[in-house]
């Protein structure tokens, strides 16, 4: 089965930094007789996260188990600032099994929109 390219968002991010934002699991892996469906995973190549306030405002982003935020599990940004009018744009290669989840918030609630763009790998 091919990959597929994807996009998540655009999600107005809250003060709630243990918010969900993003999961790749499947909740019907039901398919054609003789087709036996696996859970995919995702790869996240880009995020942007924009501000579209006056001010600067900032993020926290963790990955691991649905609506958790331990330390330890902080990706990408904490506490970082996105200045005024403006935005962060975060390339890499972030795998997200069917477990991870990715969950945060900002300083500032709905100051910022997340939204970014990956590949769901059928294996």
């Amino acid at each position: 089965m091919a990959d597929k390219f994807v996009r998540f968002g655009p999600v107005a991010l809250t003060t709630t930094y243990t918010t969900n934002i993003l999961n790749c699991n499947i909740t019907s892996l039901a398919g054609p007789v003789g087709l036996t469906l696996t859970q995919p995973h995702m790869v996240i190549r880009h995020i942007r996260i924009v501000n579209k306030t006056a001010s600067a405002a900032t993020f926290r982003l963790w990955l691991g188990a649905t609506g958790g935020n331990a330390a330890g599990t902080e990706v990408i940004g904490y506490d970082l600032s996105v200045p005024a009018n403006s935005a962060y744009d975060w390339y890499g290669y972030l795998d997200m099994e069917v477990a991870d989840f990715l969950v945060g918030g900002a300083g500032t609630t709905t100051a910022l929109t997340i939204e970014g763009e990956g590949t769901i790998c059928f294996i």
